[in-house]
C-alpha cells in the first residue's frame, strides 16, 4: 500500500499546497490522507488524492469557500457536477466584481464631487416632475421682490423643491440618491420647466457654485442659478401654537361649494382679485361663508385669494386633502391626508 502512496512533502511540491495547508484540509475532512501511521503521525496520500490536492489548490486561489471546496472534492467522480460547482463560483465572483467596479466608481464620483464642491442628485423622472408640479403653481410669475425660480434643497437621501411668492408657498419632497454636500440653488422657473417635460427613467443634476447641469436620457440642460438669498421657509412651518381646527374634505365637493359662492372683489396694488372665505359650521364642517358674514367678524374663519386657493387643490391632486384652518391672521394649510412630503400654504386676506 505504501508503495502506491506519497508523502505529504512530496504531495505539497506536486500540488502546489503547502504542508500546513494540507494538514488544514485533513483537520477539516476535506483531503483526509489514506494513511497515518499511528507512531508517527506521518502521512501518506493516493495518486488520486494528489489530483484532488491540485484542484483544491487552484480553488483556493480563486477565492472558493472552505466548505463549496469539501462538495467539489466529493463530486470528483462526476465531472459535470463538478463543472456546475465551478460555473456558480464564477458566477458569484462575477456578480462580485460588478459590484466592486460599481463601488468603486461611485467612490470616484464622491471624491470628484468634494473637490470640485458638487452635489449630485439622481432620482426617477416621474418623481422629479410629480414634485415639480405640486410647486409650480406658488412660484413668482411677474415683477417682484422674488424672481421666478423655484429652491432646490438636499438632504441625505431626500431633495425637497420649495416655491413661493410671499402670498403662498407649496413644498415637496422626493426620495432621491444625493452625493456630495447638501446643496441649496434657486433655480429659473424656464429651466425648472423644461426638467417638467422629463417623464422616465433617471435624471442626473449635478449642482455646483456656477451652476446646474441636468441629463436625462442623453439630453443635457444647463443653467445658472439665480442669485437670491431665498426666504427662511422654514419659518413658516412651525406654528405659532398647536392647531386648533382641522378639516378633511374632498377636493371635488370644495370645487362646487366654490362655484356657487358669489366671488368676493379685493384690490391690491391696483389690481383686483377674488376672494374666498371659508369657515366651520357648527358641525365640523367647511363651508365658504358670504362677504357680510366675513365682515361681521369671527376667529374661526380665514379669507384666502380664490384663483390660490384653485390651484392649491389642483396641486394636491383629486380625492382627500386636509385644511387647517387656525384663526383669520394664520396661513390656510392644505395637506394630503397622510403625507408629510407635500403641502401648501395660503397666506390671509384681510377683511
Amino acid at each position: 500500500m505504501e508503495s502506491d502512496t506519497r508523502g505529504i512533502g512530496e504531495v505539497a511540491r506536486a500540488s502546489g499546497l503547502s504542508v500546513s495547508a494540507l494538514r488544514f484540509y485533513d483537520g477539516a475532512g476535506v483531503l483526509v490522507p489514506a494513511v497515518v501511521d499511528r507512531a508517527t503521525g506521518y502521512r501518506r496520500y493516493t495518486g488520486e488524492q494528489i489530483r484532488a490536492a491540485r484542484l483544491i489548490a487552484g480553488l483556493r486561489r480563486v477565492g472558493m469557500p472552505v466548505a463549496e471546496i469539501a462538495q467539489v472534492v466529493s463530486d470528483l467522480s462526476d465531472p459535470a457536477r463538478v463543472r456546475h460547482r465551478l460555473d456558480l463560483h464564477l458566477a458569484r465572483l462575477e456578480a462580485g466584481l460588478a459590484d466592486a467596479r460599481r463601488e468603486l466608481l461611485r467612490l470616484h464620483t464622491l471624491i470628484d464631487l468634494e473637490e470640485n464642491l458638487m452635489t449630485r442628485i439622481i432620482l426617477p423622472a416621474a418623481d422629479l416632475t410629480s414634485a415639480l408640479d405640486a410647486v409650480r403653481f406658488a412660484a413668482p410669475s411677474g415683477p417682484g421682490p422674488i424672481p421666478a425660480g423655484l429652491l432646490f434643497e438636499t438632504t441625505d437621501g431626500l431633495l425637497t423643491l420649495v416655491a413661493t411668492d410671499r402670498y403662498r408657498l407649496a413644498v415637496a419632497s422626493v426620495p432621491a440618491e444625493t452625493q456630495g454636500q447638501p446643496a441649496r440653488q434657486f433655480l429659473p422657473l424656464a429651466f425648472c420647466d423644461e426638467l417638467r417635460a422629463f417623464r422616465s427613467g433617471p435624471v442626473t443634476l449635478d449642482l455646483h457654485t456656477d451652476g446646474v447641469r441636468a441629463e436625462h436620457g442623453g439630453r443635457v440642460l444647463e443653467e445658472k442659478p439665480i442669485a437670491l438669498d431665498f426666504p427662511d421657509y422654514r419659518r413658516l412651518l412651525a406654528p405659532a401654537g398647536p392647531v386648533t381646527r382641522q378639516v378633511t374634505v374632498s377636493t371635488e365637493h370644495l370645487r362646487a361649494q366654490l362655484a356657487g359662492t358669489p366671488v368676493i372683489d379685493r384690490e391690491h396694488d391696483g389690481s383686483a382679485y377674488p376672494v374666498t372665505v371659508l369657515d366651520l359650521n357648527a358641525a365640523g364642517e367647511l363651508r365658504p361663508i358670504s362677504e357680510d358674514e366675513w365682515k361681521s367678524g369671527g376667529d374661526t374663519h380665514i379669507a384666502v385669494n380664490r384663483e390660490f386657493l384653485l390651484q392649491a387643490l389642483d396641486a394636491g391632486g383629486s380625492g382627500q386633502l386636509l385644511l387647517e384652518l387656525d384663526g383669520p391672521v394664520h396661513p390656510l394649510a392644505i395637506r394630503v391626508p397622510g403625507d408629510e412630503t407635500r403641502f401648501s400654504l395660503l397666506m390671509p386676506v384681510r377683511a
